[in-house]
């Protein structure tokens, strides 16, 4: 079905709430309203800030525990201050407007002067009581709005708050990191206009300048096929029943159309299709453990990596002639946590993915909508796609046809919102212009192809983009904060 006739279903359903539904709250900025504080940085440094909290950014509130934002002015800041947004969404959950933390990037950000929002936003769980029921507030693309007002206010506001609009840095890890995508990509897009005129949010643009996406759980649509192509044949899996395995095997083969139908290119500018997908991989992987051996650390040759034994070229000796080293310069070493050799010269996939499921097990099949497919649960995604009466709901064509349950014209409306594939190159949304993309070389919560897949098609489309597979790390995010703030200051100077 085409997106054009489904996305009016869900724009109505959202301006079906009502200005007796929802608290009004104007929006209002008061810079003498200000509270003078401080933080400590790990180092001992005091950062002195001006906090701004409570700062409704609608003006039909329907959610007072979550829809605003805290602002924090680091003293020195000015109208060319970067602005920092930093979202705390994990598990596409709803999180109210939190402070500066000294050990994240939410302090760091204003140790760097930088001007520091905090917005609070709805998710899955949260729930008011309306006429004695609970109603469920913050189904999809809900979360997504809140943050968009956010931005929209800043605008609203640009005169009277110290910061520089123009270069708005958004933050996020996990479902946070695909808000943050998100926000990157559908910048002023028409198709949540109607929906912010419907919350009363600012009347202003709410593209954003830089995207940083630590593991976004994102692309929502495709994950469970990714999930399997990538695992489908790991140990866990091929011992899992025989329906398990035919489901995983069903799910994986889905997997080369979609790459077929991104249209992907490499660095080299050739087609990044399924066939060459795993040796894109490898060399992401390989590139990630060399930069970590080179800053010491230690690697081991178990888990599928092989390692050279010495150099290739033996110096002269007494005014000799040198000669090339004989000895075979690429084999597995003896079993140890300290490799020798200088240079990372394979990596076998199969081994190293079975690896990575012994640091944290596999998601059940399918990964993620699972809502009775085969007798699962409902996952966290079958939640954020639910109605607000609280129930779950499938979002791909193919578990709803597994289990028997078509999809509403306002599921798919609401995926598709949901999904910054859709937005990336489309004229109709400006795209940020730098991005900064995370994914834990063992991070097993969503599959690699899902981040590689993000920032390929950024780059495709001409945009900066900083991506890593940072070794040995799990799903996390706000680490290596010299390496993010670098960046930072590199893209905003």
């Amino acid at each position: 079905m085409n997106k054009r006739s489904i996305l009016p279903a869900i724009i109505a359903a959202a301006c079906l709430l009502s200005t007796a539904q929802a608290e009004q709250k104007p929006l209002r900025f008061d810079a003498d309203k200000g509270v003078r504080t401080e933080l400590v940085m790990p180092n001992g440094q005091t950062v002195r800030y001006t906090a701004y909290t409570k700062l409704y950014f609608a003006t039909n509130v329907e959610d007072s525990t979550y829809q605003y934002m805290n602002l924090f002015v680091p003293d020195g800041a000015t109208e060319q201050s970067p602005i920092f947004l930093r979202t705390y969404i994990g598990g596409y959950m709803e999180c109210q407007a939190g402070y500066p933390q000294a050990t994240d990037a939410s302090g760091r950000a204003l140790a760097e002067g930088y001007v520091l929002v905090i917005p609070g936003s709805r998710g899955r769980q949260s729930t008011v009581t309306r006429k004695g029921k609970t109603v469920y507030t913050g189904r999809a693309p809900k979360g997504l709005l809140d943050l968009k007002a956010a931005i929209r206010y800043l605008r609203h506001f640009d005169q009277q708050i110290p910061g520089n609009t123009e270069r708005i840095i958004t933050d996020g890890t996990s479902a946070g990191g695909a808000m943050s995508a998100l926000l990157g990509a559908t910048g002023n897009h028409p198709s949540y206009d109607p929906l912010l005129r419907a919350m009363g949010a600012a009347r202003e643009r709410d593209d954003v300048f830089a995207s940083v996406c630590f593991c976004p759980i994102t692309d929502l649509e495709h994950a469970d096929m990714a999930y399997e192509w990538l695992y489908g044949n790991t140990l866990s899996r091929q011992a899992l029943s025989e329906t398990k395995r035919q489901l995983s095997a069903e799910l994986a083969a889905q997997f080369p159309d979609y790459i077929r139908s991104l249209g992907l290119k490499l660095p080299d500018g050739t087609q990044l299709t399924a066939d060459k997908y795993l040796d894109y991989i490898r060399q992401l992987l390989m590139e990630s453990a060399q930069e970590a051996k080179d800053a010491g650390a230690a690697i081991s040759d178990t888990i599928g990596l092989t390692f050279s034994e010495q150099s290739a070229f033996q110096a002269p000796i007494n005014g000799g002639v040198g000669m090339p080293n004989r000895t075979e310069a690429s084999r597995p070493m003896p079993r140890g946590d300290k490799p020798q050799g200088e240079y990372i010269t394979s990596i076998d996939l199969e081994k190293y993915l079975n690896y990575v499921e012994t640091t944290q097990p596999l998601k059940g099949v399918p990964a993620f909508d699972s809502y009775g497919v085969d007798g699962a649960v409902a996952s966290g995604e079958n939640g954020e796609f639910g109605g607000a009466d609280g129930s779950d709901a499938n979002f791909t064509p193919w578990s709803a046809n597994k289990t028997g349950h078509p999809l509403t014209n306002e599921v798919q409306a609401s995926v598709h919102l949901m999904n910054p594939m859709h937005f990336i190159g489309n004229t109709q949304a400006r795209n940020a212009s730098h991005w900064y993309i995370r994914h834990g070389a063992r991070d097993r919560d969503t599959a690699f192809p899902i981040a590689i897949n993000l920032a390929t098609k950024l780059r495709n489309q001409g945009r900066d983009v900083n991506f890593k597979l940072p070794w040995n790390r799990p799903h996390s995010g706000d680490y290596a904060l010299n390496e993010l703030f670098r960046w930072i200051k590199q893209i905003t100077q």
